[in-house]
């Protein structure tokens, strides 16, 4: 097929998109590996999930996850999701819009928890951010998955959402922000509602591992997590497997990546990914892209989170030859790559044809590399998982509030996201004396017990100012950074809202959650004495923890363990 007769499908379709394109306790890990050494580990590098070594301990499979039977097989597909709507952009160009690729691309609901996050407030010229969940399956479905990473016994078993990325997209389209969650991290998933057969999955007693979730009813439930996690409203998800990596690291003519000294994950006992680079700067493709995707013996600590910061790099690389050095010209082998892209993908319902694709990746194609910022979640250990810590919460405040991790904001864009109010509750707030609040003692910090008598204290508080409803919770405490309100449903709102105004808690630290039943205020370390809350005054700049690396960094290299050198 020639340029012009791609064009010219190009434009028919858009004049006339036809009937396709218009969308009507802490549970166990996986501690196994697959026989051929895939380098996949848990986060902490002691854990010996690589090793083909069953965990013992907390790690140990429990009796009825199911878990322990699959092997520890993963990689950075959300790599292929990027690529995904990169290479789908150049379609742009004049390539790669047939519409036949429509039926390969699978759907599933957006969010299947049973609350939302509210829409953000549009900025002064009426625009609004951009939210999309990347999320990398380890299902064993088709043969192509298996031969590239998977065990034939893991075939149809429940998949895990072992990568998490989400890409925030700013209202003025001037700047991207990415944050990756280590797949370990501990969360409480909400009650999800699988789409398909009708089966409820209750919330989760306690946390969990936050790469659960999928197996919850599917992507939606993930969606959904995250959202209850961070108060982030998320507008897309895409999921993806790992069938078409080789192939579009191929396209580029490979991605450029860096280590520090000579490498070889490979240890005495036939452990690792197999990645062997000479010390300096190389371009990876085919599967030696694959094995610098699922490095983790070899990469500074051994540890999960810097095996993330080497795809972090490998993304930024790969986002630069797309734009620069790619010769992506031939229409056969575009068409070959986008066939390929669309079958690894699963999407919801609003990008479920190669348009909604394209459109999508020509938003992400006005942002210079300049200004993408690549960050892990800030995280601590807790035994051989991690948690969020404060600084995630200023990274997620961040991102709702629309302001820009590389600290490049305009002044007036910044000033408008510090005024930024979330939008007005469509239920207006019930009368002082009619609304319950329970208050609930957050005060115990890492480092102070928690503060004796909050609760008692600002609950006395409230019912002085007309709350009558107020109560004090005094068996439970919390640890909380901030002072909360926090609301269960969309008909509280107004009066969560209400409550934070009557005690000068600003607008910000109003928020949904299916942690609570009624309207709870919880106090913070930031209010540990007194009757007067003074908010705190917000630090804006990205957090050193959340280890922040500019798009544009092309000297960025991997630190080698010595271990793992060869000369």
């Amino acid at each position: 097929m020639t340029q012009r007769a791609v064009r010219e499908t190009l434009r028919d379709e858009r004049r006339d998109p036809g009937p396709d394109d218009d969308p009507a306790g802490v549970p166990a890990d996986d501690g196994e590996h697959a026989a051929n050494g895939d380098d996949d580990g848990g986060t902490p590098p002691s854990d010996g999930d690589d090793d083909g070594i069953p965990a013992s301990g907390e790690d140990a499979p429990a009796p009825d996850s199911g878990a322990g039977r699959r092997p520890r097989r993963r990689m950075l597909k959300w790599v292929a999701a990027v690529l995904a709507l990169v290479l789908l952009g150049a379609a742009g160009a004049g390539y790669l819009y047939y519409r036949h690729l429509n039926g390969n691309i699978k759907q599933n609901p957006l969010n299947l928890g049973d609350h939302k996050v509210a829409e953000p407030t549009p900025n002064a010229a009426g625009q609004t951010p951009l939210n999309i969940l990347l999320i990398g399956s380890d299902a064993r479905d088709s043969k192509a998955n298996q031969d590239l990473g998977g065990a034939r016994e893991t075939f149809g078993s429940t998949p895990l959402a072992d990568v998490q990325m989400l890409l925030h997209l700013s209202a003025d389209r001037t700047n991207m922000s990415v944050i990756s969650m280590p797949r370990d991290t501990l969360v409480r998933i909400p009650k999800c509602t699988d789409p398909e057969d009708g089966t409820v999955y209750e919330a989760s007693n306690g946390r969990t591992m936050t790469n659960q979730s999928l197996g919850h009813g599917g992507p939606g439930c993930t969606v959904a997590t995250w959202q209850e996690l961070t108060g982030i409203h998320i507008d897309h998800f895409v999921m993806v497997d790992f069938a078409g990596v080789v192939a579009m690291a191929d396209a580029v003519g490979g991605v450029p990546v860096c280590v520090d000294a000579n490498i070889l994950s490979r240890d005495s006992q036939g452990h690792g990914s197999g990645l062997k680079l000479p010390e300096g700067t190389h371009p990876v493709k085919g599967e030696q892209a694959l094995q610098w995707l699922r490095t983790r013996y070899g990469f500074e600590d051994g540890s999960d989170l810097a095996r993330a910061k080497a795809q972090h790099m490998y993304m930024n690389s790969l986002a630069r030859e797309l734009r620069e050095n790619a010769d992506l010209s031939n229409p056969n082998k575009l068409r070959r790559l986008a066939e390929e892209a669309t079958r690894a993908l699963t999407v919801d319902p609003g990008l479920d044809t190669v348009k909604k694709l394209y459109d999508l990746s020509n938003e992400l194609r006005r942002v210079d590399p300049e200004r993408i910022t690549m960050t892990t979640m800030p995280n601590r250990y807790v035994g051989a998982r991690v948690e969020p810590t404060e600084d995630a919460e200023q990274l997620f405040r961040l991102v709702r509030e629309d302001i820009a991790l590389d600290g490049k904001d305009e002044e007036p864009a910044a000033e408008a996201a510090k005024e930024k109010k979330p939008a007005a509750s469509a239920e207006p707030a019930a009368p002082d004396d009619r609304i319950a609040v329970q208050v609930v003692n957050g005060t115990r910090t890492d480092t102070l017990g928690t503060a004796s008598g909050r609760a008692s204290t600002v609950a006395g508080l409230l019912q002085e100012k007309g709350f009558t409803g107020a109560t004090a919770d005094t068996v439970g405490s919390l640890s909380e950074r901030l002072t909360l309100v926090r609301y269960p449903s969309a008909d509280l709102k107004g009066d969560a809202l209400r409550v934070a105004e009557a005690l000068g808690v600003p607008a910000s630290s109003v928020r949904q959650s299916t942690d609570v039943s009624g309207v709870t205020l919880v106090v913070g370390a930031d209010w540990r004495e007194g009757t007067a809350y003074e908010a705190p005054e917000q630090d804006d700049t990205t957090p050193e923890s959340a280890k922040a690396l500019n798009g544009a960094d092309d000297s960025a290299c991997m630190k080698v363990d010595p271990a793992y050198t060869w000369s």
